[in-house]
């Protein structure tokens, strides 16, 4: 047998000896496209395969032709007890089926004109149990990391240590955070570590990245969709909402969230309850929100890209990640860290970093932020020929030119007036954050717009 080992979501295996019922249960697995079958006439011809299948889920008859239904599951037990087994069969012993379930078997449907929708039902509920699972496996791994903040948002200048204080605070309560950024700079890391060092740290953390679901489908993903709400729709979906309840539910660029979608979300944050998509019935749910943005949500507001009211709804406790050519020597913190992290998942020897590297790495604007240098210090890792990180190992990719302001003999004031309108740009317009990031007064930054006004 040849075998496609692509690792599906699922792997299901059908053993049925009459030829016209495997076909039909093959054919009604495959309506969903996650699954993977294969098919067996016979208990020891899939117990052959079941080492190179290594399946989620086994249908079977009661009675196989080689074997009974109890002594075929006794071998898969043992082979795997959390595979699931489904018994399709015309067996209506009724202690013959008890004597199943109660070894293991995780269901058991009746042969009728019945099977398409119990089968399918039967799939959705066993699909949420290994969601659930997955999910409770994941949790337990978070768990048991070192969730400090210290340890978890690595850095030692006083931008990092300010926002230690933040992340203290918001961890005490259920405010609402939302935290700002660019690109990079780990905001979902802060919001982990808010959850997990929360009241609500033994429940689900759930996160959702807005702009990386198209607008159409994002409203599905966020609140789920009843079968039959739209082609394709052939079971009950869960929602992040749902998943989330009693926990924490991030929202990530929630910026990128098209506005009539928004319209939705506020009424959502303030019922705190949601309708499935093709559904009447609204769901309570309980979660905490922190969401998160590269964008300036002011601006957006006023250029309207944004609601207001649901501005108003978010805002909480605002935590600012500097970017990282503002934190100065965690720079080199962060270097060792990521560096010790990838020699040692890498069997490979502890490596240093020399004073001329360290000096290249101090003196690179970083646009890529956090994940960059972490991109940068794993390749350098692999480039070098020593037992060090040398400054021909860094290797840095810039993706626009840079801009140099001392490539034109201009006056102090012009120089001053380009840097002005460099962050006016950047920040959109927000003279307030510009005279806070240039630690100038705003009376200077208007004056020079109201003397480059009047010379128009």
């Amino acid at each position: 047998m040849k075998v496609n080992l692509k690792h599906p979501i699922r792997r299901v295996l059908v053993v049925e000896e009459d030829p016209a019922y495997r076909k039909l249960v093959e054919y009604i697995t495959k309506l969903n496209p996650d699954y993977e079958v294969f098919s067996f006439s016979s208990g020891k011809e899939c117990l052959d395969n079941l080492q190179q299948l290594n399946p989620t889920i086994i249908t079977i008859d009661h009675q196989l032709p080689d074997m009974t239904g109890r002594e075929f599951m006794t071998q898969v037990k043992k082979f795997n007890e959390n595979i699931a087994v489904i018994i399709i069969s015309n067996q209506n012993d009724i202690p013959t089926v008890v004597d199943m379930i109660k070894n293991g078997a995780y269901d058991y449907i009746e042969k009728s004109d019945e099977l398409r929708t119990q089968l399918l039902a039967t799939y959705n509920r066993l699909k949420l149990r290994l969601d659930l699972r997955k999910d409770v496996r994941k949790f337990q791994e978070n768990v048991n990391q070192n969730f400090q903040f210290v340890e978890t948002i690595k850095g030692e200048s006083p931008a990092i240590k300010r926002i230690y204080k933040y992340l203290e605070k918001a961890a005490k309560t259920d405010i609402n955070v939302v935290v700002t950024g660019d690109t990079g700079t780990g905001k979902e890391l802060v919001a982990q570590a808010i959850h997990f060092n929360s009241k609500r740290k033994k429940q689900r953390f759930v996160a959702v990245n807005c702009a990386a679901i198209p607008k159409d489908l994002l409203e599905s993903e966020l609140f789920g969709y009843e079968k039959g709400a739209f082609t394709g729709a052939q079971f009950r979906k869960l929602g992040q909402f749902e998943f989330a309840d009693k926990g924490t539910l991030f929202l990530d660029e929630i910026g990128e969230m098209d506005v009539s979608l928004q319209a939705k979300l506020l009424r959502v944050l303030q019922e705190h309850e949601f309708t499935r998509v093709g559904g009447t019935e609204p769901v309570k749910f309980d979660a905490r929100i922190i969401v998160a943005t590269h964008r300036n949500l002011t601006s957006e507001v006023a250029n309207g890209n944004f609601r207001q009211d649901l501005f108003y709804r978010l805002m909480g406790l605002t935590i600012d990640l500097p970017p990282l050519r503002e934190r100065g020597k965690d720079i080199l913190i962060l270097a060792d860290y990521f560096l010790s992290n990838f020699c040692r998942k890498n069997d490979m020897p502890r490596l240093e970093v020399s004073k001329e590297a360290q000096k290249k790495l101090l003196n690179y604007p970083y646009p890529g932020n956090v994940r960059e240098l972490k991109a940068t210090i794993e390749l350098a890792a692999v480039l070098t020929e020593g037992d060090g990180i040398e400054e021909e190992d860094i290797q840095f990719h810039n993706i626009e030119p840079e801009q140099n302001f001392l490539l034109e003999e201009v006056t102090l004031k012009e120089y001053t007036e380009r840097i002005i309108h460099h962050y006016l740009n950047k920040y959109n317009d927000n003279v307030m954050l510009v005279a806070e990031k240039l630690g100038i007064g705003k009376s200077t930054i208007y004056r020079m717009l109201k003397e480059n006004k009047s010379k128009e």
